[in-house]
């Protein structure tokens, strides 16, 4: 799966931004797309926009497609996939014309939903049945459910961190450069990877936001003029990491010449020891241990390397949402596909994702997380729409790889400049808007 695709993950609390000139064509009715009582009540044909474009070209969609149809014979689901999902879809919805079924773009401001998209219930009424519905939930209304949650940490191979004689999830920031920095010592194999080409990996990077503090209302606490990355904050804590992993010589040489396709191959091959990505990559490095005919059970899975209480924490984020286009001339089919592929068709399994539907079972991929007795909290999404209004007008990007990308710049100094100053900055951009947003 390239770039694009893996977006699964990358853009999981993506920033929610305004999307510029994009207000449809038509008013929005406010028509709720309810479930069919019986299956026989959806019908038509169904247009889902989607951004696994690996999935439309190996037939997999196409075979949900047909269990779907088992259980709903009279709607017919025809898939587009996009690769550039996130600018294509922003351009269609200047129009009414943007599929039957999408995944909410990070373009779309979250007060903004109403606009677009068909209403799917109250928040009451589905916040006992899916995880996530608070990321969508504008006006006590539901928009989007999400095709599955992922947890944040570090991806590692764990035949290179014990050859480093490294067996348990460090506790500490400076166990885990200790970690790294045995790698270094003991084995053939680069410590760190950053993916820092592709940029997009970086973003992974906040959404340790609460695990630091063990506090699933985290990131509702930085709306307002709180400066964020002060000592002793959670993003303080967790950018000094990556740049103390960057200036310590514990990461590639040359971040410009990094691989997203290839960085796979090479943590699955022991040549790269550590990631920090969703649990959502975990599947597709152990595929790429298969190819590359070594073990995938050396493809593991720690927690960020804090303890709050003698305990780690790993916050559970939503993937992209499904929403049905506030136009669509069939709802009640849209719906219809929405709740069979949260609750019925296997995908979030398949991709060893946290289930949207709380009834089901945690995937096995987290079985590291388990082991350790790793706490998960379900990140608040209340305050989202203030954080990210904040967020943008301080043009800082939380969820965009490029003040990281400066960070570790800075570390490796490429850019003049200290990490204080930086932060100090940062803290000074970020109160600013917070005062000019009204937070």
């Amino acid at each position: 799966m390239g770039k694009k695709e893996t977006l699964t993950g990358a853009l999981l609390v993506a920033a929610t931004l305004t999307v510029a000139g994009c207000g449809g064509a038509g008013t929005a009715s406010g028509e709720t797309a309810k479930s069919p009582a019986d299956p026989a009540d959806a019908s038509g044909t169904i247009k889902v926009l989607t951004h696994r474009t690996d999935l439309v070209q190996n037939g997999t969609m196409d075979k949900y497609a047909a269990e779907f149809n088992k259980t709903y014979p009279k709607v017919k689901v025809e898939f587009e996939a996009l690769t550039d999902y996130e600018g294509e879809v922003k351009i269609r919805m200047n129009t009414d014309d943007y599929g039957d079924v999408l995944m909410i773009p990070a373009a779309v401001a979250k007060n903004d939903y109403p606009k677009f998209f068909a209403p799917l219930g109250s928040a009451a009424e589905l916040a006992d049945t899916y995880r996530f519905s608070d990321k969508t939930t504008v006006g006590e209304k539901v928009y989007g459910i999400a095709q599955f949650g992922t947890a944040n940490g570090f991806v590692y191979n764990k035949a290179v961190w014990r050859k480093a004689g490294v067996s348990e999830p460090p506790a500490t920031p400076r166990e885990f450069l200790a970690g790294l920095k045995a790698v270094r010592a003991k084995t053939d194999a680069l410590p760190y990877y950053t993916n820092f080409k592709d940029a997009w990996p970086l973003t992974a990077w906040s959404n340790n936001i609460g695990s630091v503090t063990c506090d699933a209302e985290a990131t509702d606490k930085l709306a307002g003029a709180v400066s964020p990355w002060k000592r002793g904050g959670e993003l303080h804590t967790i950018d000094s990491l990556l740049h103390d992993i960057v200036e310590g010589g514990l990461s590639e040489k040359d971040p410009s010449t990094t691989n997203w396709e290839a960085s796979k191959g090479l943590i699955a091959e022991g040549k790269v020891a550590t990631m920090q990505l969703g649990s959502w990559a975990i599947t597709q490095l152990r595929d790429a241990a298969v190819k590359a005919d070594t073990d995938p059970d050396d493809i593991g899975f720690m927690p960020f390397p804090v303890r709050k209480d003698g305990k780690h924490c790993a916050v559970l984020a939503s993937d992209y949402q499904q929403a049905v286009n506030a136009h669509s001339s069939h709802k009640t089919a849209a719906r219809a596909w929405i709740d069979w592929f949260t609750e019925k068709s296997g995908y979030s399994t398949k991709e060893g994702a946290v289930p949207t539907l709380r009834s089901a079972p945690l995937p096995s991929t987290l079985k590291d997380f388990v082991d350790n007795d790793v706490t998960f909290l379900e990140r608040s999404e209340a305050k989202t729409g203030e954080v990210n209004t904040i967020d943008n007008a301080a043009e800082i990007g939380l969820n965009k790889p490029d003040y990281r990308q400066k960070l570790v710049d800075l570390a490796r100094g490429a850019q003049q400049g200290s990490l204080d100053d930086y932060f100090a900055d940062l803290d000074k951009r970020w109160n600013e808007a917070a005062g000019t947003a009204g937070s």
